[in-house]
């Protein structure tokens, strides 16, 4: 039986953090009847994150499990649209293996799609600060924010929080903007959401509980320069990314 929602954990070298995380969501998941598969996808790891990821599918229960493997290591956007490319379920959604928004936060990105009509929507940070637990450091905090600024200015896009690693997808309606997407590091989340926008899908921002965790994969100074390249570049490069969604690629459950 296909489940009814699939969950996408994008894993570059994540063997000391993915054990813990996968127990976390397999006991939450298994007092629920929410029907869910579990979908790793391990983007080129250097270290244990595949052999974790099986002998934590041990304790998965009734709870269906896939590993995906790639490489080389290609970005967090190419796991996280092999992730998506991969689900069963009618909804989608991804989060950091890090958990750093609660598994429990599930229902505030799957109700809105289930039954008001959403195709995407996604955890902020920003909409309600006081929901954040353990802040970045001040550096990374105030970068964030003006990446977040730099996103506006550049796409367009109205909203507070572009990079939180929470969102959900209606597959019927994103499929093709999934498909179309090309970005494969730093700022793909903005490039799904820049194209979903474009297409007239409905998107939806909602606060979410955070906690920030050591051991991220981003270098702030290193980094910085080629995210912003690359949100730079997310009106150009859509041009020829809306090219391949034809209108009829876009369905909308409330159109029928």
């Amino acid at each position: 039986m296909n489940p009814k929602l699939s969950l996408v954990i994008p894993a570059y070298n994540e063997s000391a953090r993915l054990g813990n995380s996968l127990k976390t969501v397999f006991a939450y998941l298994n007092q629920t009847d929410l029907g869910v598969e579990v979908i790793v996808v391990d983007d080129g790891s250097s270290d244990d994150t595949v052999k974790v990821a099986r002998q934590s599918f041990a304790a998965a229960g009734n709870i269906q499990t896939t590993l995906i493997t790639v490489r080389p290591n290609r970005g967090k956007g190419y796991a996280v649209r092999t992730g998506l490319f991969s689900a069963r379920a009618p909804i989608a959604i991804f989060f950091d293996a890090d958990l750093s928004t609660p598994i429990e936060e599930i229902p505030k990105v799957v109700l809105p799609i289930e039954r008001d009509g959403y195709d995407v929507v996604f955890g902020s940070r920003a909409l309600d600060r006081s929901l954040i637990g353990v802040h970045q450091p001040w550096r990374r905090e105030m970068g964030g924010r003006m990446f977040n600024l730099l996103v506006r200015l550049s796409t367009g896009l109205p909203f507070a929080d572009t990079q939180c690693g929470f969102k959900a997808f209606r597959l019927s309606s994103c499929f093709r903007v999934i498909d179309a997407a090309v970005i494969d590091r730093f700022a793909f989340d903005v490039e799904l959401l820049y194209l979903a926008q474009s297409v007239g899908l409905r998107l939806k921002e909602v606060p979410v509980r955070w906690d920030h965790n050591d051991g991220s994969k981003v270098n702030v100074l290193r980094d910085s320069l080629r995210m912003f390249r690359e949100v730079q570049s997310i009106r150009r490069r859509s041009r020829a990314s809306l090219s391949k969604i034809a209108p009829s690629d876009v369905t909308h459950p409330t159109a029928a």
